[in-house]
């Protein structure tokens, strides 16, 4: 499923999550997913949200530089080779992983996860299973995968 991330650029300072964090707070905006990269100077914190149009508007308003991505967003089943099964499907077909986060599922027996990709509409309908790659992904000696992490 194609989701709307908002991705938020923080000075690298003590008290700058905290003060994103109190806005959504103040609004009662919910938090699903968090991944948080830093540098020595910025950080980019990645956030999935209840209302994303909202709250880009209000993080906006409160003074924060705010971009709203489209990723997809993925349910595996909580077992061994799982993710490899799908992100082998998406490398086959020459879909770049640009990254990749996991966040809470509601059932004990299944994960999340957040995938932006470089072509979102293909991997979606590989993921989905109404697409076929020409080839599995297989790790050839001394090859690098055509898949970043």
């Amino acid at each position: 499923m194609i989701i709307q991330q908002l991705s938020l650029f923080l000075e690298n300072q003590p008290g700058k999550l905290a003060e994103v964090l109190g806005v959504l707070h103040a609004h009662g905006s919910n938090i699903r997913a968090m991944s948080v990269a830093d540098t020595a100077d910025f950080g980019i914190l990645r956030i999935i949200v209840n209302e994303p149009e909202k709250v880009q508007q209000i993080l906006r308003g409160a003074g924060f530089t705010v971009k709203a991505t489209p990723v997809l967003s993925i349910v595996l089943s909580d077992t061994p080779g799982s993710l490899f099964e799908h992100v082998s499907k998406l490398s086959a077909a020459g879909i770049n992983v640009e990254y990749v986060y996991a966040f809470a599922a509601t059932s004990t027996d299944t994960a999340r996860v957040v995938l932006k990709v470089d072509n979102l509409e293909l991997a979606e309908r590989l993921i989905a299973g109404e697409g076929k790659t020409t080839e599995p992904y297989r790790e050839d000696a001394g090859a690098t995968p055509n898949f970043y992490w």
